[in-house]
């Protein structure tokens, strides 16, 4: 096996937390809709919107009709910021294995499906991109996982081959478009499953929390 000499991260799922129900629940009563037909709505109008393929409004206005009612517009912006905090719990220790990775001389970088919101908001985010060499954000280049094209930015904005990069990833058919494209790829779903099957390890790298031991031994 060619040896992994960087580790790309999605974004949902595995850096930050799924959002918990009361967090669907604030984001519904914002549109003023019913939590089980909120989330039906917003995540069946989300492939243009991850994809820069259409401006906020176009897309809440989506999912009113999708869930058979409407938004004012006066709405819009509290709807974005209702979104944004869906996403707002980051996992401190998948960050901590990204520095160590780092600083262990791995490059490390987020590949990430979502919108123009959500994205400027990690940017501006004080230190949060510090943990990363480089960021490929689905909006940005107007395509979405797992489209080929999408991985090979990633792979080329860290200067490694594709089969030189493990990618993480809490979707299935985003894992098969890892693969298709030649990166090595692992289904991600909590923190402690990725630790306890002994991930690192497999690919020869750092253990979480070992990254000054592995460093003085190179």
């Amino acid at each position: 096996m060619t040896p992994v000499r960087a580790v790309i991260f999605d974004f949902g799922g595995v850096l930050c937390f799924h959002p918990d129900e009361p967090k669907w629940r604030r984001a519904a009563e914002a549109a003023g809709m019913p939590v089980s037909g909120f989330m039906s709505a917003f995540w069946a109008n989300r492939i243009r919107y991850d994809a820069g393929l259409c401006e906020p409004a176009e897309y809440w206005h989506a999912v009113a009709r999708a869930a058979g009612t409407r938004i004012e517009d006066h709405m819009i912006p509290t709807l974005i910021r209702r979104e944004i905090e869906l996403w707002d719990q980051y996992d401190s220790r998948a960050l901590a294995w990204a520095n160590q990775l780092r600083t262990a001389g791995y490059r490390t970088a987020i590949l990430s499906n979502l919108p123009r919101p959500l994205g400027e908001e990690l940017r501006a985010t004080p230190g949060f991109l510090d943990h990363f060499d480089h960021v490929t954000f689905s909006y940005e280049l107007r395509m979405v996982k797992p489209q080929p094209e999408i991985y090979r930015d990633a792979v080329a904005g860290l200067g490694v081959e594709p089969a030189q990069a493990l990618f993480l990833d809490d979707r299935p058919d985003n894992i098969e478009g890892a693969h298709a494209a030649g990166l090595h790829a692992q289904l991600y779903s909590t923190w402690e499953d990725f630790v306890a099957a002994g991930l690192p390890a497999r690919y020869a790298l750092p253990a979480p929390g070992l990254v000054e031991d592995v460093a003085r031994r190179q």
